[in-house]
């Protein structure tokens, strides 16, 4: 077997633990050579399009690469930004703020992001973090609902890269966090805070980034989640069932993908005379091209042309502090065990987490 060439060893160094961010990924650049890059990468992983590489090769080579790059591209740059991609700006200022918000709870880790496909990417950033010393690991994919495509692919990548290296570090991953408290609470507040300036809408949709129909039924939970986000959402936000719709978006090819269509059902809202809908992506934690262009752009316009008077796109958590404190919340529960904290932070956090099951206790003991 071939071996990567890593660092050598060196007795009695202080083992480093890490957080590592992964979301899906972006192209360097606005433009057709860029995006066909990164499209050949992400349309070549066999998670994402299960068809065999006999077959799918030349519909990918000869067809969808040279037409789609274009077309992708011009879209990129309806949404790119001086500082370059939506996707990547507000993933590496996610990344920055989880650094700082562990730090504040005691933790000495580093904290670093990658992109499942482009830059940086998964192995760069695992051997930067090898050099850097770090013997454990957590992986954070940037997806609330798991899903092979997503998810699945992120712990390919991983164990791909682990698979040709020498000293293999402790790793963990975390699977989902669909359903987590605190990462429902942060979408409440995003919309209530929404609803706040702008008052609140005849429909709430939520649209989930759409996979083929054929997934759920070979056993992949990913629609299941999306539906328990919503309905845990939804009873957060005291939204009866005709109040909102689920909705999955961004079909590709011409196979069954999980329905209701988020660009039909909002065509037919506007036809049915509903006259303002909100719609957020609770699947997306940073806004990107699917949320900006497809949503806040392509949708919109279907809406509104056919008949729809308002349209208010939610955006994505992003930066949003609940949203933070979140992702802080769930990077902690998964580094549980590992020591990652001075002795006086430990103490500190536990007695800090006594008193909340004190005052737990004592709340249920009053309503008993």
């Amino acid at each position: 077997m071939f071996f990567r060439k890593e660092p050598p060893y060196t007795h009695g160094t202080a083992p480093q633990t890490a957080v590592l961010l992964v979301n899906l990924g972006t192209p360097d650049a606005p433009t057709p050579a860029a995006v066909r890059r990164y499209l050949k990468e992400f349309l070549s992983d066999a998670r994402v399009v299960e068809i065999p590489r006999a077959a799918w090769a030349p519909i990918l080579h000869g067809i969808i690469l040279p037409f789609r790059s274009g077309k992708s591209a011009a879209k990129y740059a309806t949404i790119w930004q001086t500082d370059g991609s939506p996707l990547k700006i507000h993933t590496e200022k996610q990344a920055t703020l989880l650094r700082g918000y562990l730090g504040e709870r005691g933790h000495h880790v580093q904290v670093a992001y990658a992109m499942r496909y482009g830059t940086p990417s998964v192995p760069q950033v695992l051997q930067q973090l090898q050099e850097q010393g770090c013997s454990r690991i957590l992986v954070l994919p940037a997806y609330p609902q798991y899903a092979g495509s997503t998810t699945g692919s992120v712990c390919d990548a991983v164990f791909a890269h682990y698979a040709r290296q020498r000293n293999v570090p402790e790793l963990r991953t975390v699977k989902h966090f669909h359903d987590h408290e605190a990462y429902i609470d942060a979408l409440k507040h995003s919309v209530l805070s929404h609803w706040e300036m702008h008052g609140r809408p005849d429909k709430l949709v939520m649209s989930f980034h759409g996979v083929p129909r054929r997934t759920l039924e070979l056993g992949d939970p990913y629609h299941c989640e999306c539906h328990k986000t919503a309905r845990l959402l939804a009873a957060q936000l005291g939204l009866s069932e005709a109040q909102y719709l689920v909705t999955f978006q961004s079909r590709f090819g011409k196979a069954e993908w999980l329905q209701p269509y988020t660009a039909a059902t909002l065509r037919q809202l506007g036809q049915e005379g509903i006259r303002r809908v909100d719609v957020m992506c609770p699947g997306f934690v940073a806004d990107c091209l699917e949320t900006l262009e497809e949503i806040d752009m392509e949708v919109r316009t279907e809406f509104l042309t056919a008949g729809g008077k308002e349209f208010h796109y939610i955006p994505c958590l992003n930066e949003n502090p609940a949203w933070i404190h979140a992702l802080t919340a769930v990077a902690e529960e998964h580094l549980m065990g590992w020591p990652t904290m001075s002795n006086g932070a430990a103490r500190a956090t536990q007695e800090r987490e006594l008193a909340i099951s004190r005052q737990r206790a004592h709340q249920l003991g009053a309503k008993e």
